[in-house]
């Protein structure tokens, strides 16, 4: 499982909110309000809106409570087998010290 990029997630997370303010402001101060083609159209957009923003708050709900499984497996482990978890720590300061002497 390939752990995501923080920059990434920072700047998906900041187009979806500037995509939401910007959707709900062109909703709020465009159209006439008597047009029957506007009003259709708002409502759909306004459900479309409702509807990426529950999965959004769905998905982030749901990667959280993975990774704070995985956070719980990973120290049952090392209670469990703590010369395994010594192990595979100091492996992997090694390698990442010697990447970053190799800069």
């Amino acid at each position: 499982m390939a752990i995501p990029d923080e920059t990434h997630e920072t700047r998906l997370d900041d187009d979806l909110t500037l995509l939401t303010e910007t959707l709900e402001e062109v909703l709020k101060s465009s159209g006439d309000p008597a047009d029957q083609k506007y009003i259709e159209l708002k409502a759909k957009a306004e459900q479309a809106l409702h509807d990426v923003k529950s999965r959004v708050s769905e998905a982030s709900d749901n990667y959280y409570f993975r990774a704070k499984q995985a956070v719980y497996r990973a120290d049952d482990y090392v209670h469990e087998k703590p010369w395994h978890g010594i192990g595979v720590g100091a492996t992997a300061g090694l390698v990442i010290g010697l990447l970053l002497a190799r800069r």
